[in-house]
């Protein structure tokens, strides 16, 4: 398992890296955009390939995000539900939709998106749009985008997998902030407290 582990952290480093570079790539698209707006309305004028890599920028954000989301336990979850369980539930929970569910899902998405790279790659597949782009970057950012997100569901099902044996921590009840849960106390200890006031 401390292999498995450290196998796990270098999984987790490369996410961390490509997480900030994907922060950088927001501030970047956020840039173009602005630009792109001034240029139209100081000069009344706009360029497709100005437009197209913006699109690109936020592309390359959403799908190389993915994984650094799922290390930082940002993606969507279903709380009320999973709140109720306890640890090693949820953590069983998590192991079952990696395996059932996000594996095959990157594989179904990598497997289909390969092909469109590559048939843009070999064709030279340019934009329909008179100074478009060309498409190879933006289509290569499906099956790179999807094989990340893989990479990090082996690091977590190896992490969730190191909890249940009992050889390492819970990770989603360390990715909810000691101030968050702070607060949910608080309000719960209110609640509570006005059910006694309101029953006496």
């Amino acid at each position: 398992m401390s292999f498995l582990l450290k196998i796990s952290r270098v999984i987790d480093a490369l996410a961390e890296l490509i997480g900030k570079l994907a922060m950088w790539l927001i501030l970047a698209t956020t840039l173009v955009s602005a630009g792109n707006a001034i240029v139209r309305k100081l000069f009344s004028t706009s360029s497709n390939s100005l437009l197209e890599i913006q699109w690109y920028l936020f592309a390359a954000v959403f799908m190389l995000g993915g994984g650094y989301a799922f290390l930082r336990n940002a993606h969507v979850r279903i709380d009320f539900i999973s709140s109720r369980f306890s640890a090693r539930g949820r953590n069983w929970v998590d192991v079952v939709g990696i395996l059932c569910f996000l594996f095959p899902l990157c594989y179904m998405m990598a497997s289909l998106g390969w092909p469109l790279f590559e048939r843009a790659w070999v064709t030279g597949e340019m934009s329909s749009n008179a100074g478009g782009l060309i498409r190879w970057p933006v289509y290569g950012l499906i099956p790179l985008g999807f094989a990340l997100l893989f990479l990090q569901a082996v690091s977590e099902l190896i992490k969730r997998f190191a909890f249940l044996t009992g050889r390492g921590p819970d990770v989603l009840s360390l990715a909810v902030p000691d101030e968050v849960k702070q607060l949910a106390d608080d309000i719960l200890a209110q609640k509570e407290a006005q059910r006694a006031g309101a029953s006496s």
